[in-house]
């Protein structure tokens, strides 16, 4: 093991903790292609706040040519030449879907070509970004041939194992999380699950084909996503009979094998896009997915129908909704975490501008320029005295549940709308 050199495309919330840990055994070179992220990460700084500041530097190779160097560390660069002498490349970059919900392959795709301009004989490609059966072999291998001009399974070799990062999660980090490998042929399987194994003390589990690893990974999150679109509709159903649905979820949860899944907002990168990947290929083979579909539809449309709910318990406290002022406590997809891929909170900011409310956001851990970049709107980085007719608390940041939230409102009709449940029932006019 002591001549593996890796290389990890793709620097995120996905690549970097996996680099940083490898780098404590291994030579890795982190490759981006965003010049900023590189160069914050070269100065020891992780603005995911994934990996702490002092666990990367103490990794981190600062001014040294990387393909000099050997023995453990993570060498940062955003120059494709750096990767030529690495024999495991890692592809860790993003997956989406486009504004139709179809899946994005662009990044796996040009990463495949950058890493086909180096492969060379003997070398093992691995993927984890979250893709269909079959992407790894049937879209992304014939890309690495053609660039390369090396043969799959004689010249090279190519494996699965999907990421099961979860931004924020201080607790279930990337070598606590039992890892899935597969490999395309039984001695690169054997040889990607050793490489994990070293680092994964939570254990591996070999897969018996790259189609396998893949299908598992798209499961998992379509399992949640159905799972909270179920207690999303039960929590539409039960705001009509008036009963609190989380006092129902607590009376269901004494029962030893009831599911504790809660209502809310189904965003981020991975929730909110992975079933949309199963969907596709299901529909290519001539199955169109019921079950999967019904639950992205509901979700999708949990930010209106909070919206619609705001809406109605304003009028009911004889708010004028046109010129009101609403205040949304949050908008990245989850707390405690600067992440603001695919939120949904966007959702209820833009109906809410649909009724004619002028809609201010704060949230402490978003950046404003990366709302404003992604979303064209405004976040603000302090709360700056101004008093709302509506506040919703979309996102249980910390600080935002050590917070008197009723205090932010313009008078005592003022309404509190509180999507993740964390208010004590009283405090809150209305919550899912």
């Amino acid at each position: 093991m002591s001549s593996i050199k890796i290389a990890i495309i793709g620097l995120g919330y996905v690549g970097l903790p996996l680099a940083v840990e490898f780098a404590r055994k291994y030579h890795v070179t982190g490759f981006d292609i965003k010049q900023e992220r590189v160069s914050e990460l070269q100065q020891g700084f992780d603005a995911t706040l994934e990996v702490t500041n002092e666990a990367l530097n103490s990794v981190l190779c600062k001014n040294l040519h990387g393909r000099n160097k050997e023995g453990p560390g993570l060498f940062v660069t955003a120059d494709s030449l750096e990767l030529c002498d690495a024999n495991y490349y890692i592809v860790t970059v993003p997956t989406p879907t486009d504004k139709n919900n179809r899946p994005e392959l662009t990044p796996l795709i040009k990463a495949s070509e950058t890493i086909g301009r180096v492969l060379k004989q003997g070398d093992i490609v691995i993927y984890e970004s979250t893709v269909y059966p079959g992407a790894t072999e049937e879209d992304c291998v014939p890309v690495l041939e053609r660039f390369s001009g090396l043969t799959f399974n004689r010249d090279f070799f190519a494996g699965y194992s999907p990421e099961r990062i979860n931004p924020g999660d201080k607790e279930h980090t990337v070598t606590k999380i039992k890892k899935v490998t597969s490999g395309s042929t039984p001695e690169s399987a054997s040889k990607i699950d050793a490489l994990y194994r070293s680092i994964i003390t939570a254990g591996t589990h070999l897969a018996s084909s790259i189609k396998v690893a893949e299908a598992a990974k798209v499961i998992e999150n379509s399992q949640r996503d159905i799972n909270i679109a179920f207690v999303n509709e039960l929590a539409m159903i039960f705001n009509r009979m008036g009963i609190d649905t989380h006092e129902v979820l607590e009376a269901a949860g004494t029962k030893w094998n009831f599911l504790p899944f809660k209502p809310g907002l189904v965003g981020g990168h991975c929730i909110g896009v992975d079933p949309y990947y199963l969907a596709q290929k299901a529909q290519e083979y001539g199955y169109h997915p019921e079950i999967i579909l019904a639950g992205r539809r509901l979700n999708d449309n949990m930010g209106k129908y909070v919206a619609s709910e705001v809406i109605k318990l304003m009028i009911a406290k004889d708010h004028k909704i046109k010129g009101s002022s609403v205040l949304m406590l949050g908008i990245t997809f989850k707390e405690n975490c600067p992440d603001i891929r695919n939120t949904k909170v966007v959702d209820i900011a833009n109906e809410l501008r649909q009724y004619g409310a002028r809609v201010e956001i704060y949230d402490p851990w978003a950046k404003p320029e990366d709302v404003m970049n992604e979303y064209g709107l405004e976040c603000l980085s302090i709360l700056n005295g101004n008093r709302y007719e509506a506040v919703i608390l979309a996102v249980a940041h910390d600080q935002f549940k050590a917070m008197h939230v009723r205090s932010l409102g313009s008078s005592e009709n003022c309404i509190v709308y509180d999507i993740k449940g964390v208010l004590k029932q009283e405090e809150a006019d209305g919550r899912l």
